[in-house]
């Protein structure tokens, strides 16, 4: 599995398309955590700020039609998807639990 982080506003805009967030047309990859951990310190380190709920998408790494590649440096691995996001492959959504200072703490289910 891997994980990405996105606000509800941003996945639940084109509901009928694969999940192509900016990133994809800006650098040509969709930014990826390997682990929960990573996401969740990558919601609190770039997302706390935005407004509104923040998910977690949990991706099933096999089921993604575009190439998946692992990059960065020998500390730190992260998964790039160079292609949408087909969202039969998002098995889970998990939601960013933040603090009243809007830093992300827990993940729990979406419901």
């Amino acid at each position: 599995m891997i994980f990405h982080v996105v606000p509800l506003d941003e996945w639940a805009a084109e509901p009928d398309l694969p999940y192509a967030p900016a990133s994809l047309t800006a650098e040509g990859f969709v930014h990826c955590s390997g682990d929960e951990t990573a996401a969740l310190a990558i919601a609190d380190g770039h997302f706390r700020d935005t407004p509104g709920p923040l998910l977690v998408l949990v991706i099933e790494e096999a089921a993604i039609g575009a190439e998946v590649r692992w990059e960065g440096t020998e500390d730190a691995l992260f998964p790039h998807v160079y292609g949408p996001v087909e969202r039969a492959a998002v098995t889970a959504l998990l939601e960013v639990r933040r603090d009243s200072h809007g830093r992300a703490v827990e993940l729990i289910p979406w419901v």
